[in-house]
């Protein structure tokens, strides 16, 4: 069991709205980080196929917009479903290159009638299993205008190599009491994904390694007006009110005591890199530990319900 680990950080800009493209482009993102001989890598938020931006440039909550159902439909055909095999090649590639992957996708749900959109978060094991799906707890602002929320059902922890490993969707990681379900379950490695935006990274990835006593990694996707696929619909009103970066990316990790091991890195599209060790931790939580000995289950308890919701249960009564 290694206890040091090298990860991945995928600050990359999707081919916007475009599934297909945009898995070519995490493929090719995996194997450069399996020859450097990372054990993880991570995506931003929503990268397979890509964040909403269109909804804050073109009157999103306009009640029966012809436009804004345009581009939903387009962007529901972009979306994963993962029962379908949509993301089965990222699996196989993760497999084969012994790399486990945190992968940020808009997943259109079979068992929530295959129509509807969730912000989520898929954790891929070296061994090319999916382990988790977290649906976005509470999508933010304009985002309720396209994403459903989610459940509890993906709020799991993930053994790799001597690491336990969690992650968390955006806004998901200001939540105290999120933050600690993840804690509790022995999550040492905290995976926080975003849009992409150093004005979300830069504070919080130390806050929440100082305060869980983890490294903390937060990945964030680029994304540029130059970015946008000219088939896009109404490509030519989004542009209109798009500034020139509309995602600057920050991704960056902060280990166990706050401090930087990656930097928030601004404006740079790539693969970029930073090695953990496990003593650190161990060394941090020596004088506390938040669901160890600093806590008081006698006096505060979290509850967590991990069961998948669903509008329908079938009880099968045939014979």
């Amino acid at each position: 069991m290694k206890e040091q680990l090298k990860i991945a950080l995928a600050q990359l800009a999707p081919v916007w709205l475009n599934k297909n493209a945009t898995l070519k482009k995490a493929k090719k993102a995996i194997k450069e980080a399996a020859k450097s001989q990372a054990d993880l890598i991570v995506f931003g938020e929503g990268f397979l196929p890509g964040y909403p931006f269109w909804l804050s440039l073109t009157h999103g909550s306009n009640f029966n917009s012809k436009t804004q159902k345009e581009i939903h439909a387009h962007y529901l055909k972009n979306a994963v479903n993962i029962e379908d095999g949509d993301i089965d090649s990222i699996c196989l590639i993760a497999k084969e290159k012994q790399i486990a992957v945190y992968l940020g996708c808009i997943e259109r749900a079979t068992n929530r009638g295959n129509h509807s959109l969730y912000c989520s978060l898929v954790y891929i094991n070296k061994e090319g299993e999916i382990k988790s799906v977290h649906r976005k707890l509470r999508p933010t602002y304009e985002e309720r205008l396209t994403w459903s929320p989610g459940d509890g059902n993906g709020l799991r922890v993930h053994a790799l190599e001597t690491f336990t490993v969690g992650g968390l969707n955006c806004w998901e990681n200001w939540m105290p009491l999120t933050r600690a379900a993840m804690y509790a379950q022995g999550e040492n490695l905290h995976i926080a994904v975003w849009p992409g935006s150093i004005s979300n990274t830069e504070d919080i990835t130390p806050f929440i390694a100082k305060e869980s006593r983890s490294y903390a990694v937060s990945v964030s996707s680029l994304m540029r007006k130059s970015d946008f696929p000219k088939d896009t619909p109404h490509l030519d009103l989004i542009l209109e009110n798009a500034p020139k970066t509309l995602a600057d990316g920050g991704s960056c990790i902060a280990a166990p005591d706050g401090s930087w091991i990656v930097k928030p890195i601004v404006n740079k599209e790539g693969v970029f890199y930073g090695e953990i060790d496990i003593n650190r931790v161990y060394e941090e939580r020596q004088n506390f530990d938040p669901s160890g000995h600093y806590s008081r289950p006698d006096v505060l308890q979290l509850h967590l319900n991990q069961e998948r919701q669903s509008v329908l249960k079938v009880k099968d009564v045939r014979r």
